[in-house]
């Protein structure tokens, strides 16, 4: 277990996880009892499935609180009411399903002011934690195969991306900045890259689409930024635990990162053959800029949903470092990739589903 010395919070100090029923955020809960925090208070939507949660709930120990609390982050008063107390606040909610803009910022962008509006009001947080997404990176002003880190830019133009999700995460991740410049809320961005792991049966986008019956092989040898869910988990856990790292931005991938081509090779082995097309570089952008340049001479009769930025972000060949996550947080592999795979394929083989 970690020495209390090195976290900013005490053992029994009121943590706040949101979106605490998520694919990530019950494997958050779980991570920080281990580590030995014993006063929790999540924060789920009414709706949510609690299963998960309600497991840990049950397998708790005596002296450890886990607080369920429901409610929507819209609601200014739910959110006065979540944040009440708390020392370290695990902004994990955000609006992942919705494709219209409007609603992917209402439920990203207006729930985190409305959080942060709540944690300056009892001015007792230590640390906010935005989880963001690598989706924010444009990865436009780098020859192709350099390495994206921390100092790489974040997209200037979101909306053009034809992407809810890249356009609302931009928008999350400038309030939070606003925020923390103007009122001095202490704040670490965590920007994951893609979570996999049972549960979460999709093939990544970066590997490749399946827009018309058959699979696009868009990746070849490109690395996929990957994150086994446990291993994201405890990079978080320790983004809002260890001292000194006020304002820091931690990208989250694994060691020993596949190729999308060994990936998907491996997901064939494994899970089940299916139909799919390797488009070559070249052929991927030509198709994304022409797409682009249709859709805007349409005036976006057809959506601009493959596009420039798109291909800079998905499928331009690129590195990945996890190095700073190491040195500042002391962060490890809680699950090695290779283990990780294959408890990913052995659960999308019992549901047989790809995206």
């Amino acid at each position: 277990m970690e020495q209390a010395s090195s976290f900013i919070a005490a053992y029994d100090d009121p943590i706040l996880i949101t979106g605490a029923c998520g694919f990530i955020g019950t494997r958050l809960v779980e991570h920080l009892l281990k580590l030995g925090f014993r006063n929790l208070r999540c924060f789920i939507r009414p709706s949510s499935d609690t299963s998960g949660l309600d497991e840990l709930v049950g397998r708790r120990r005596s002296g450890i609180s886990v607080e369920v609390v429901k409610g929507n982050l819209l609601s200014v008063e739910d959110c006065r009411t979540a944040t009440q107390g708390v020392r370290v606040i695990y902004h994990l909610a955000a609006g992942r399903g919705e494709k219209s803009f409007p609603d992917a910022y209402m439920n990203s962008v207006v729930t985190t002011r409305n959080l942060l509006e709540a944690t300056d009001s009892h001015r007792c947080i230590r640390r906010f934690v935005n989880v963001s997404s690598f989706a924010v990176y444009s990865n436009r002003q780098k020859p192709s195969g350099r390495l994206l880190d921390e100092t790489c830019p974040v997209e200037p133009h979101p909306e053009s991306r034809g992407e809810a999700y890249c356009f609302a995460k931009v928008k999350q991740d400038e309030i939070v900045n606003d925020y923390a410049k103007r009122l001095g809320i202490p704040c670490v961005f965590v920007r994951p890259g893609y979570v996999y792991g049972p549960g979460k049966s999709a093939i990544s986008g970066r590997v490749g689409i399946k827009p018309f019956g058959v699979f696009l092989h868009l990746g070849g040898s490109n690395t996929v930024p990957f994150t086994y869910v446990e291993n994201c988990a405890s990079a978080i856990a320790l983004a809002g635990l260890k001292s000194g790292v006020d304002g820091e931005i931690f990208n989250v991938v694994d060691d020993d990162l596949p190729t999308s081509r060994r990936f998907l090779r491996l997901y064939k082995r494994n899970v089940k053959s299916i139909p799919s097309v390797y488009v070559p570089h070249f052929l991927s952008y030509a198709m994304c800029y022409l797409w682009q340049k249709y859709a805007s001479w349409s005036q976006e009769q057809l959506p601009p949903v493959f596009n420039c930025g798109r291909w800079h972000a998905n499928w331009k060949k690129t590195r990945y470092s996890n190095a700073k996550l190491k040195n500042l947080l002391g962060w490890s592999m809680q699950v090695p990739t290779e283990e990780g795979l294959k408890r990913y394929f052995e659960a999308c083989a019992a549901g047989q589903e790809y995206a």
